[in-house]
């Protein structure tokens, strides 16, 4: 049995994939989701409502200085793809400078964040296995903290990581690709 193209809706802020199935969708088009405080802007490529089974899949946009998340590990692997600009990578409390096309393969239970760096906006593709039952661990690190990107205590408890993380994900639209101007 073929499987089915996934429907989609057009919004003020680009289109959205809202069922299971095959899809194209180009970045240029896409509904963008944003904290104005922490975190980028993310294209949230799966929907809430029909995540992908077995990996999860995303690009973020960071601004100079500012984290994709706060220092943690996961139970899986994850790997990432600087599409464009720069980065600074904490990895095991060391940084690592990330430029366009670098790629950094993050086995499972390594100690990671991403801050942007440069000039400009610096795109990454986040691809993460998608486990039956998540695992999270947020040490607090040094490194991280350094950046704005540490949690305040060693937690496994997202929540409690995040409750100090200021904002909401808002909707936007964003030029695809990002600007460096």
């Amino acid at each position: 049995m073929p499987v089915k193209e996934a429907s989609s809706q057009e919004t003020p802020y680009g289109r959205y994939i809202t069922s299971d199935g095959w899809f194209v969708l180009n970045l240029g088009d896409a509904l963008a989701v944003r904290n104005d405080e922490k975190g980028g802007a993310t294209y949230p490529l799966e929907s809430r409502e029909w995540p992908f089974r077995d990996v999860g899949v995303r690009v973020t946009v960071l601004s100079p200085g500012e984290p994709n998340a706060l220092y943690h590990s996961e139970g899986v692997q994850e790997g990432f793809l600087v599409l464009s600009g720069e980065a600074t990578l904490v990895v095991e409390e060391e940084e690592r400078p990330l430029r366009q096309w670098d790629y950094f393969h993050c086995p499972a239970e390594t100690s990671h964040v991403i801050v942007g760096a440069g000039e400009g906006p610096c795109a990454i593709l986040m691809l993460g296995a998608r486990p039956e039952v998540e695992t999270l661990r947020y040490p607090v690190s040094e490194a991280a903290a350094h950046h704005g990107a540490s949690a305040t205590k060693d937690t496994e408890d997202p929540d409690e990581a995040y409750a100090d993380w200021p904002g909401e994900y808002v909707p936007v639209r964003l030029p695809w690709p990002p600007d460096a101007s």
